[in-house]
């Protein structure tokens, strides 16, 4: 057996993705009529067991990672394994999940709803700081020419926003190196995505302790809870951080850092898990 595939079954899912931006006549700044990209965004209803739970506004690249990450994040389903299928048809804009022996007390689970600042969803399921204290994250660490690599590596990322603008990115990182980068109207789509890619991958990639995620987003509290379920104790974003965000991230242990772009960034919790060489940070000289 290979140890970096998963023991238990994989579910089966469709390929359905969708293009990700479409063109449209638009008038410029000098009043001519030019073609230009915007982001195609479409509606998504899930439906799991063949009952309706919600719908999310997606771009389509993956939509059945998507909608398997946003399980997960919600705490719906602990384990791959639950899951027997994903099927998505865009023809009619739903995902039907079907699951080996259904969800225990959906009912309730998804009958609280809790408003957040995310776009693309809105809500989550439940108490946002539910199961926090049965989180641990493990002691990994960043080198700051790491993290001035990392962002180096999306500065250069070929991307739906460099052609079209308004949707958001989300990366996973090992060091320096990317491993997925994932664009969706919604941040939490995006990270939701991510998660759902990580379940379907060996063991290795499914460990998120030695991993960084990256978003162009702000950190929310559920964005800060979001990488903390996957397991990954770093985050970065090219935005700032949240009270409730930076509440939860010290809680955890989770290293945030925020203001990221070029060499410039804030470290605004965990600066242990920072290994900091300042003087890269020092302006090139000038012959």
């Amino acid at each position: 057996m290979n140890p970096d595939r998963p023991e238990f079954p994989q579910p089966h899912l469709t390929q359905a993705s969708a293009p990700l931006t479409e063109r449209v006549l638009a008038i410029d700044e000098h009043g001519q009529a030019a073609e230009v990209s915007i982001p195609a965004e479409r509606a998504l209803t899930v439906y799991v067991d063949k009952r309706e739970l919600v719908t999310l506004m997606t771009l389509g690249a993956h939509p059945e990672w998507l909608v398997l990450g946003y399980l997960r994040n919600q705490r719906l389903i602990g384990a791959l394994a639950e899951v027997e299928s994903i099927t998505v048809d865009w023809e009619v804009g739903a995902a039907s999940v079907k699951t080996r022996h259904g969800i225990d007390r959906i009912e309730e689970r998804t009958a609280q709803r809790v408003v957040t600042t995310g776009c693309g969803q809105g809500s989550v399921f439940g108490d946002l700081m539910a199961d926090l204290d049965s989180i641990h994250l493990g002691d990994a660490t960043l080198t700051q020419a790491q993290l001035y690599g990392l962002l180096n590596a999306i500065r250069l990322q070929e991307s739906t926003y460099k052609s079209a603008g308004s949707v958001h990115g989300c990366a996973l990182f090992a060091g320096e190196r990317m491993l997925i980068f994932v664009e969706d109207v919604g941040r939490h789509n995006a990270i939701d995505t991510i998660a759902g890619w990580m379940w379907l991958q060996g063991a290795a990639t499914q460990r998120g302790s030695d991993k960084v995620f990256y978003t162009t987003g702000r950190l929310t509290s559920e964005m800060v809870i979001k990488s903390a379920q996957m397991g990954v104790p770093i985050v970065v974003s090219r935005s700032g951080i949240t009270q409730m965000g930076l509440h939860v991230a010290k809680r955890l242990g989770l290293c945030a850092i925020g203001r990221a772009m070029n060499k410039r960034f804030i470290c605004y919790s965990a600066p242990e898990r920072l290994q900091w060489q300042p003087e890269l940070a020092a302006p090139s000289s000038q012959n």
